[in-house]
C-alpha cells in the first residue's frame, strides 16, 4: 500500500471514529434525522455548504470546464448557489417554523397522507442517484492512487459510506461536516494558489475567447433549461431542507443557509478556473472526470497532494452521506412508520431508528449498484436534480403560502405531471428543454384540479 492510499484510509477511518463516537448521541429519530434541531451557526453553515459541495463541484465542474468552457459549467457553482440563496432567504424559516422533520411532511398535513406517500416516493430517486455520483467519484478518487480497479475502488467506497452514515445520522454529519469543510477549503485553496503561481492566469489568458462564452454551442433554450434545473431542484431538494430543519431557529436557518450559499460561489469558481486553464498541464485529451486528479498529481508536492485528495474526500463523504440519509428518512420516516405504527402500538424511538438505518443501508446498496452502470458524475447528478423536482417545487410553494388553493388532486396531478412529462421529454422524446416543460405542466395540473379538491378540516391546514 502506498503513502498517498494510506493516508486517505486513515483519514476515512478516523471519520467512521467519529461517526461512532457522536452516535452516543442519537437516542431519537429527531436526534438521528435532525441533530436534535440543535446546530448553531458554525455546523449549521458548514452542514450546508459540505453537502452540496460535492463531486460534481469538485471533479464534475472541473471536468465540463476542461472539456466545454465556461458553458458547460452554468449549473455548477451558477445554477446551485442561486438554488441555495434562493431557498435560505425564502424558504428555510417558513420551513423552520412548521417544526417538520421532511418536506414530505408538510404535505401529508396541507395535503394528506396519500400526497406524502406518494411525494416521498417521488423525492427518493433524486437523492438515491446524487449518492451514486458521489460513491462512483469516491470509487475514481481511490482507484487514481491505487492499484484497485474502479468496480474494486468504488465497492470499497459504497462499503465505507454506508457504514458511516447508518452508525452516526445527523449528528455524526453535522460534526463531521464542520472537519470536512475545513480540509476542503484548505485542500481547494491551496490547488488554485499552485495554479496561480506557475502561471495559470497566463494559461488563461491563451484561451480562445469562445471557451468564456456562457452560451458557446448552446441556444438560449438550452442555457435557460441548463440553469432552472439546479435553481428549481436546490429549492425543492429535502437534502437542503433537512440541514435547516436541523438548526437552532427560524432566524439562523435563513442566515446559515445564505451565508452557505455565498461560500460555495466562492469555493465553486476554484475548481472551474483550474479546468479552464488545466489543459496546457496535463494535455487536451485526457478524461475529464481526471482533470482536477491529474493536474494535482503533477504540480503538487507529495504532502499537498494528499491534503488535495483529503479535500476530495471530504467534500465526497459530506454530501454523500447526507443524500444517503435523505433517501432513508423519507422511505422510513415518510412511507413505511406511518404503515406499521398502527399495526405495533408498542412501535417507538427505538423501532424508528432501526427502520431509519436500515433504509440508509439498503438505498446504499441501490446507490452502488447506480454508480457500477453509469458514465459520468456530472450528468449523473444533473438527471437526479430534474428528476420529479418540478412537482415537489410546486407542492412546496403552494402548501406554505396557499393553505386553502389546491388540495390532495392538484398535489396528485403536479407530481403526476412534472415526472412523467419529464421522463417522456427527456429520456423518449429527446427535448431540448423537458425540465422547463415538466415544470409548466406541474403547474398547470395543479391549477386545473383545484375545483376538484375536497377541503381539509380546518385542523389539518398549515397556517
Amino acid at each position: 500500500m502506498n503513502l498517498v492510499l494510506g493516508c486517505i484510509l486513515a483519514y476515512i477511518v478516523s471519520q467512521l471514529f467519529f461517526a461512532f463516537w457522536f452516535s452516543r448521541r442519537v437516542r431519537t429519530e429527531s436526534d438521528y434525522l435532525l441533530a436534535g434541531r440543535s446546530l448553531g451557526p458554525w455546523l449549521g453553515t458548514f452542514s450546508v455548504f459540505a453537502t452540496w459541495y460535492g463531486a460534481e463541484t469538485c471533479i464534475g465542474a472541473a471536468g465540463e470546464a476542461y472539456s466545454q468552457g465556461i458553458s458547460g459549467v452554468l449549473a455548477d457553482p451558477f445554477g446551485y448557489t442561486l438554488g441555495v440563496v434562493i431557498f435560505g432567504l425564502f424558504f428555510a424559516a417558513s420551513l423552520w417554523r412548521r417544526g417538520l422533520v421532511t418536506m414530505a411532511d408538510l404535505f401529508r398535513d396541507r395535503y394528506g397522507a396519500g400526497v406524502e406517500r406518494v411525494s416521498a416516493l417521488v423525492m427518493i430517486p433524486t437523492s438515491v442517484m446524487w449518492a451514486a455520483a458521489q460513491i462512483r467519484a469516491f470509487g475514481q478518487v481511490l482507484a487514481s492512487v491505487s492499484e484497485f480497479g474502479l468496480l474494486a475502488a468504488i465497492t470499497i467506497a459504497a462499503v465505507v459510506v454506508v457504514a458511516y452514515t447508518a452508525i452516526g445520522g445527523m449528528w455524526a454529519d453535522a460534526i463531521t461536516d464542520l472537519v470536512q469543510g475545513l480540509v476542503l477549503i484548505a485542500g481547494i485553496v491551496g490547488l488554485f494558489v499552485v495554479f496561480v503561481l506557475i502561471g495559470g492566469f497566463d494559461a488563461l489568458a491563451a484561451q480562445p475567447p469562445q471557451r468564456f462564452d456562457p452560451l458557446h454551442a448552446r441556444t438560449p433554450l438550452d442555457a435557460l433549461e441548463t440553469l432552472a434545473i439546479p435553481i428549481f431542484s436546490t429549492i425543492a431538494a429535502q437534502e437542503l431542507a433537512s440541514r435547516a430543519l436541523s438548526m437552532r431557529g427560524a432566524q439562523l436557518a435563513r442566515s446559515a443557509t445564505v451565508g452557505a450559499g455565498f461560500m460555495y460561489l466562492a469555493l465553486g469558481l476554484l475548481p472551474v478556473v483550474i479546468g479552464l486553464g488545466a489543459a496546457n498541464y496535463i494535455g487536451a485529451d485526457r478524461d475529464p472526470e481526471q482533470t482536477l486528479s491529474l493536474f494535482a498529481q503533477q504540480q503538487l508536492p507529495l504532502p499537498l497532494y494528499i491534503l488535495f485528495l483529503g479535500a476530495l474526500v471530504s467534500a465526497i463523504l459530506s454530501t454523500l452521506s447526507g443524500a444517503l440519509l435523505v433517501a432513508g428518512s423519507l422511505l422510513a420516516h415518510n412511507f413505511v412508520t406511518p404503515l406499521l405504527a398502527p399495526r405495533f402500538p408498542h412501535w417507538g424511538e427505538g423501532g424508528k431508528l432501526k427502520l431509519d438505518r436500515a433504509a440508509v443501508v439498503f438505498f446504499g446498496i441501490v446507490a452502488y449498484a447506480i454508480a457500477l452502470g453509469s458514465d459520468s458524475i456530472y450528468e449523473l447528478v444533473q438527471q437526479a436534480s430534474a428528476l420529479g423536482s418540478s412537482g415537489v417545487l410546486v407542492l412546496l410553494v403552494f402548501g406554505l403560502w396557499t393553505p386553502r388553493f389546491g388540495h390532495a388532486p392538484s398535489a396528485y396531478a403536479a407530481l403526476l405531471l412534472g415526472t412523467v412529462t419529464y421522463l417522456i421529454g427527456a429520456d423518449w422524446l429527446q427535448m431540448e428543454s423537458p425540465y422547463l416543460l415538466s415544470l409548466a405542466l406541474a403547474l398547470l395540473g395543479y391549477l386545473v384540479a383545484v375545483p376538484f379538491g375536497r377541503r381539509l378540516p380546518a385542523s389539518r391546514i398549515v397556517a
